[in-house]
């Protein structure tokens, strides 16, 4: 395999995870956080599907590609809109992950579980305030997306 174009990509703030060593390497020389585990990735990078050579623009936009979560919002909302950062975040991990305890949830968003603010339950207070309550449920202590 060969890698054309390899330099510093901008892939910093995005925790990839594969599965190949060979790839964890090259991520980890182009300053990309590589995850331990898939659960806590942004990028599960054995999902896309690389063509080899690839220059680093080209990873790059399949990154991208990958993260463009637009269908998951659209397909939630029904509809193109903008969200904050972290709403944003608890709609594609709720969407991805069903049935997640709120403990879970703060992990794969990148918090710590631990975390002693109430962060995340006011982005879920603000998601409902704005597209009602039941965009969000809670059964049982696990956190679902519902319905508009």
């Amino acid at each position: 395999m060969r890698l054309v174009g390899y330099g510093k990509t901008m892939l910093g703030d995005i925790k990839i995870y594969s599965s190949d060593k060979f790839w964890n390497q090259i991520f980890t020389d182009l300053g990309i956080s590589v995850a331990e585990n898939a659960d806590v990735a942004d990028v599960i990078f054995d999902d896309i599907d690389i063509k080899m050579p690839i220059s680093v623009i080209d990873l790059k936009n399949a990154v991208f590609t990958y993260l463009d979560n637009s269908d998951v919002v659209r397909s939630v909302f029904g509809a193109n809109i903008l969200l904050p950062v972290l709403q944003h975040k608890i709609i594609i991990t709720l969407s991805k992950k069903p049935d997640i305890t709120m403990a879970e949830l703060k992990l794969l968003i990148g918090l710590s579980p631990d975390i002693t603010t109430h962060t995340v339950e006011n982005a879920i207070y603000q998601l409902r305030k704005k597209y009602g309550h039941d965009i969000i449920l809670n059964i049982n202590g696990k956190y679902r997306i519902g319905q508009l």
